[in-house]
């Protein structure tokens, strides 16, 4: 028997540098210095003033220094003017993902049709199906909780019982409206909401709470707390700034302050479904949903010691949104946080189910909101850019556009897995019919 153990992956194979004709001589001999490392690659688009050009040479000094070959990674067809110094350095491509769209998801008594980018089989399919059930019932309703982007940088002093007079002072209301002034002054829509402290020896974590408008607001929330911290030096001269972000925040990890305080959007979504979608759409029955869901969900989760995941698969929807939508992907993360609830409704006739969703952190300008493909989503769902009337409104409504979906595709999967469907499904739509065997490597 073979100790998988003791194996070492084989060395890469050693490949003849690729040559492809460019279109011009200049071009040849700045992939030449490129190579040479006689010009840096992130210095193309400065030095050449073209930044598709730039991305073009880029891509071949890459493929000739690793002797790999980019075909199939396109080039053309990209406007890479609109990423420079926002979205992405050094570009050589793009990558394609499929768009989808499921719905019409009838919410607060609208419909949308929700963009998913996707290469997950199925995906769309089975949030259609639960947007549906959802519209056969009379829709589902949704409730913004709260609404506040978090940072929390950490600070040290020389003793604990400094650090502690320092939180004494934050959390202090008498000095409320003056750390506000003083964090609202670099933002016409960020506005400071309250600092949540907490001590680890002689270091202090502030956790910053603010609104944002329709940004998701990470960048503006930074800037009013870097004023806070040398406003603090005056009264607070021994304070040691270790760093803007302490991981209290939390962002871009699971964490159990975003699961109980929430972060960026807190929404809960409830529909209730009457039995006969749940027989004719779902091809189930309400009883056996809901103990599967206590079973899976609940019990499930807490035996594999989830942290915000008592859901079938909230991340799914909530990557495939936020892809498509220019949202920050790996945000993702605290996003799906999320706990869904069924109970039989109307004598125990109907499904209720809901999803309580604490911490889904988007925005509608900003980042890669503004990038074509994904504004166009953002304008199929009405919430592009910021709203003039009521700022803030859009992102709000994107957040529980979100929560909307999650409740839709939590809905068709938790059916299937009752009707034991979805090995089915997934064989059917998720499978390749290609040889892979005849695959190029």
């Amino acid at each position: 028997m073979i100790d998988h153990r003791l194996m070492t992956c084989p060395a890469p194979t050693k490949l003849q540098p690729l040559i492809t004709t460019l279109p011009s001589d200049e071009d040849e001999e700045i992939v030449k210095s490129v190579v040479d490392g006689k010009i840096p690659s992130y210095s193309l688009e400065k030095n050449i003033g073209d930044c598709r050009r730039a991305a073009a040479i880029r891509r071949e000094a890459v493929q000739r220094v690793t002797g790999r070959s980019l075909q199939g990674l396109p080039l053309e067809g990209f406007d890479y003017e609109s990423i420079l110094g926002q979205c992405c350095e050094m570009p050589v491509g793009y990558v394609q993902i499929p768009v989808g769209v499921a719905g019409p998801l009838l919410l607060d008594g609208f419909e949308y049709t929700v963009p998913m980018a996707t290469t997950e089989g199925c995906l769309v399919a089975s949030t259609n199906r639960g947007c549906k059930a959802i519209y056969l019932s009379g829709g589902a309703t949704s409730c913004l909780l709260k609404d506040g982007m978090t940072r929390a940088p950490v600070v040290r002093f020389g003793s604990a019982r400094r650090a502690a007079e320092l939180k004494f002072y934050l959390e202090d209301r008498d000095n409320f409206d003056t750390l506000a002034v003083v964090f609202n002054r670099s933002s016409r829509f960020g506005r400071l909401q309250n600092i949540q402290c907490a001590i680890a020896g002689k270091n202090l974590y502030m956790r910053f709470t603010c609104s944002t408008g329709d940004a998701m607001g990470m960048n503006m929330v930074s800037k009013g707390v870097q004023n806070v911290l040398d406003f603090l030096q005056n009264d607070f001269p021994d304070i040691e700034v270790i760093g803007i972000s302490g991981n209290y925040c939390s962002d871009k990890k699971p964490a159990a302050v975003n699961w109980i305080e929430g972060r960026g959007k807190s929404v809960v979504c409830e529909a209730i479904i009457k039995e006969e979608v749940v027989q004719k759409v779902l091809k189930t029955n309400v009883a056996t949903m809901i103990e599967l869901n206590m079973l899976k969900n609940l019990t499930g989760s807490a035996v594999a010691g989830a942290l915000g995941g008592f859901n079938a698969h909230a991340s799914n929807i909530v990557s495939a949104i936020f892809i498509a939508t220019g949202q920050d992907p790996a945000q993702n993360i605290e996003s799906s946080h999320c706990i869904t609830m069924m109970e039989a409704a109307n004598g125990g006739k109907d499904l209720h189910i809901s999803v309580s969703m604490p911490s889904i952190e988007v925005g509608t300008i900003g980042g890669g909101t503004q990038l074509a493909s994904q504004a166009a989503c953002l304008n199929l769902l009405g919430v592009k850019g910021t709203s003039k009337e009521i700022p803030g409104s859009n992102s709000r409504l994107l957040a529980t556009i979100v929560a909307g979906s999650v409740l839709a595709g939590e809905l068709s999967l938790m059916s299937a897995i009752a009707a034991g469907q979805l090995v089915r499904s997934h064989m059917k739509y998720n499978r390749s019919s290609k040889d892979v065997t005849k695959m190029e490597s």
